[in-house]
């Protein structure tokens, strides 16, 4: 079962990124190539069915996952970034982390209206990044088609948060 090789491989690494945090680090899953292809293959199959024009990969480590996704399902990725780090023109969102603040930026020219993107990112938390990143897309005129995540920390609530978007909300593994 892929949550159980999930969790039997995702580090657990205690006050980082500040005291009183443990962060769930999918550095070790990357290490193992066929476990990535596992999970790729499982959030392919999660969200097959849905019409889905393209993801869009929050950085960094949505990245990883949402590229190969993207690539398996023929489909355009985009990357959306912490601020400052697009080199073209961007549209912001500032949000709320739970250990802090920061503002999410995506080419203006990345997503047309009407097309439906998949949101990827490793990791649901309190849901303040990926509400970020949903505000971002509806300003360009997109539409959310869903949410996928390899990891999804239900306990801080971040699948509320995500509620008023209407999408289904996808995760291989949940604490």
């Amino acid at each position: 079962m892929i949550e159980l090789r999930i969790k039997q491989t995702v580090r657990d690494v205690t006050d980082f990124p500040k005291p009183g945090i443990i962060f769930k680090d999918i550095t070790p899953i990357l290490k193992d190539a066929g476990l990535c292809r596992e999970i790729t293959a499982a959030l392919q199959e999660q969200v097959k069915e849905m019409k889905i024009d393209l993801i869009a990969g929050i950085e960094s480590r949505g990245f990883l996952f949402g590229m190969s996704l993207a690539n398996l399902m023929g489909i355009p990725f985009v990357p959306m970034r912490k601020s400052g780090k697009l080199p073209y023109k961007t549209v912001r969102q500032e949000y709320d982390l739970e250990y802090g603040s920061a503002a999410l930026e995506l080419h203006e020219d990345a997503i047309f209206a009407g097309q439906r993107v998949l949101i990827h990112d490793d990791l649901l938390a309190t849901g303040g990044t990926v509400v970020a990143a949903s505000k971002l897309i509806e300003k360009l005129g997109g539409e959310i088609a869903g949410y996928s995540f390899i990891i999804a920390l239900d306990f801080l609530k971040g699948r509320e948060r995500l509620k008023g978007f209407s999408a289904p909300v996808y995760s291989l593994a949940s604490y």
